[in-house]
């Protein structure tokens, strides 16, 4: 089977209830199919500095930042095959590179400096990456389950749907089992839409009809702000579930004030104390509803 290896695109991102990712579905299987993968999960190895340098960079949203990181569709062993991809992002395209490889020779590359990989333009621009960060590993795994979808019209346009994606910072392995810190609210998806040109008319449709509007969200970022620095991502501060704000409390450490507590980036600002005898909202996958205070 052979990979496209090189991507150009605009790639937009839109956080969905269940009524609008109904919705969606309903549109697409009138004009869209599965693709090749249909129905996957995704594991994804980011690497990064111990500071995490590149993810806070991308955070800051410059106008061109870039990110490295290991995927394979469904379970791999050692020896089996990889994607090493390096992902740019300038003035709002999107470029992707990458390469195959077994995921051994790919960690040895990484962890020990091996020459033992692809020396072809997309392998010394990889080689050329990790040399730019001394110390880059693996520092987060992050995995979800994912639709791809076609256009029947033979377009360029792509459309996934994630769901259940989790993220860890330990045991951060291809081929471990799955499991971390769920990243999304409840019942939410999360649509990409990927085009080198613009959306047809039936998507344009859909969107206005049911409020879907672009929004900013990055996994590993988002998982970054949750996990390392305590804070909800800006984009989930207009989600509610009735009255309340989903908030993911499972967090290896907190914010800048006392822990304990968590900090928000919302326009209004919420703060929750979290201990033993205070914490009756938090629901069985580590979600706490806040009500606005």
């Amino acid at each position: 089977m052979t990979f496209k290896m090189v991507f150009k695109r605009h790639e937009m991102k839109y956080l969905m209830d269940a009524e609008q990712t109904r919705a969606v579905y309903e549109a697409l299987e009138e004009h869209m199919e599965l693709d090749r993968y249909g129905h996957s999960t995704i594991r994804n190895i980011y690497f990064d500095t111990d500071s995490f340098l590149l993810v806070r960079r991308s955070i800051e949203k410059p106008l061109y930042k870039e990110k490295l990181r290991f995927r394979c569709y469904g379970e791999t062993a050692s020896a089996g095959e990889v994607f090493v991809e390096l992902k740019k992002k300038k003035d709002s395209v999107v470029y992707k590179r990458r390469l195959t490889m077994p995921l051994d020779k790919a960690m040895a590359w990484f962890g020990d400096g091996s020459e033992d990989f692809p020396h072809t333009q997309i392998g010394e621009e990889i080689d050329f990456f990790r040399s730019r960060y001394p110390g880059i590993h693996p520092a987060m795994l992050l995995t979800y389950e994912r639709e791809a979808y076609m256009p029947k019209d033979g377009s360029d346009l792509r459309i996934t749907i994630d769901s259940n994606i989790l993220a860890r910072t330990d045991d951060v392995r291809l081929d471990s089992d799955l499991g971390g810190h769920s990243i999304l609210p409840d019942g939410y998806m999360l649509m990409e839409v990927k085009t080198m040109y613009g959306l047809p008319r039936w998507l344009l449709e859909v969107m206005n009809r049911n409020h879907l509007y672009k929004t900013s969200f990055s996994k590993y970022g988002s998982a970054y702000k949750e996990m390392v620095l305590g804070k909800m991502p800006e984009c989930f501060a207009g989600i509610s579930n009735g009255m309340s704000l989903a908030v993911n409390c499972n967090l290896p450490r907190y914010g800048s004030g006392p822990r304990g507590t968590i900090e928000t980036e919302s326009e209004e600002p919420i703060a929750i104390t979290i201990d033993n005898t205070r914490s009756s909202g938090i629901v069985n996958n580590g979600l706490i509803a806040l009500n606005h205070m």
